[in-house]
């Protein structure tokens, strides 16, 4: 071909944009109007809808705000709306709680209030994991540090939970006032510390807690110890820690613990407490054996 020959474009041709590829952040016009789109509108309102989803004004209606200012939504005008505004768009829109973050951060570019939410039941499969832990203790705990489930080897080496009553499955409870546990603990000054600066993480977490309040203020009314640990305000997440234990016959046992979030199951945390050398596998296992026999 000669170098001066020129590629014929084709008719209509008018050139490449400068491009193609859609954005990568989402605007909340997008949003308010994709969500918009997915709600069906009531059974009497008029069938004849030339777009799926509801009107504008019937979503500001929902929403409780003017059609004009909801418009002004959906076309980038206006300004960010308020936390309460975006509130009531969350329900209006029937938002679940991963939509609600995303309309916040994308409004305000911060996520939303926390909600106090009732701790969700223990799933099957995750008392499966429990069981499948045979020779490490391992806990599920609430944000108030109640105990909702536990294995074998947590039965025989930390605690009986099956045995007590619903209300004393509760470790902060029992860290400062079961006399029998506070003496098991060798380094239960640590202990205690490490447990209420982790509380008050969880507790953040978690949003307002009437309970957690409750329990706070029953602690502070019963122990000298819980008031003058909780005023040093101490704050940590979970980690990784060692937590050494006597048990008769078998003396100390060393256990390292983990803390693992549980997926699915938000406010509960999974702790495991892995023994730390071969002599602390065989106490745990007599322990559990123990147990057994005594039913």
């Amino acid at each position: 071909m000669l170098a001066s020959a020129r590629l014929k474009k084709p008719r209509g041709y008018k050139g490449m944009t400068a491009n193609t590829l859609p954005a990568s952040a989402l605007t909340l016009v997008d949003f308010l109007r994709d969500r918009r789109a997915r709600l069906r509108p009531d059974p009497g309102a008029a069938r004849r809808r030339r777009t799926p989803g509801l009107r504008r004004e019937e979503m500001a209606a929902r929403a409780g705000v003017s059609v004009t200012w909801y418009t002004w939504l959906e076309q980038g005008r206006g300004g960010p709306p308020s936390a309460e505004v975006l509130e009531r768009l969350a329900r209006a829109l029937e938002l679940d709680a991963d939509a609600r973050e995303v309309l916040f951060l994308i409004a305000q570019q911060r996520p939303p209030p926390l909600r106090p939410a009732p701790v969700p039941a223990v799933p099957p499969s995750l008392q499966r994991v429990l069981d499948a832990l045979p020779g490490s203790p391992a806990i599920v705990k609430t944000p108030t540090w109640d105990i909702v489930a536990w294995n074998a080897a947590a039965r025989a080496v930390l605690t009986d939970y099956a045995a007590l009553p619903v209300r004393e499955r509760n470790l902060l409870r029992r860290l400062f006032g079961d006399p029998a546990m506070r003496a098991s603990l060798t380094d239960w000054e640590d202990n205690a510390r490490f447990a209420l600066a982790v509380f008050r993480i969880d507790v953040a977490r978690a949003g307002a807690n009437p309970e957690a309040d409750a329990l706070a203020a029953e602690l502070h009314a019963a122990s000298a110890d819980f008031r003058r640990l909780w005023a040093e305000n101490e704050t940590r997440s979970h980690g990784v820690g060692v937590k050494r234990i006597e048990r008769a016959p078998v003396g100390t046992i060393t256990l390292e613990y983990s803390a693992f979030p549980v997926d699915g199951a938000e406010g509960l945390n999974l702790l495991v407490f892995t023994p730390t050398a071969a002599a602390d596998a065989q106490a745990i296992e007599r322990l559990i054996a123990e147990k057994a026999r005594a039913g």
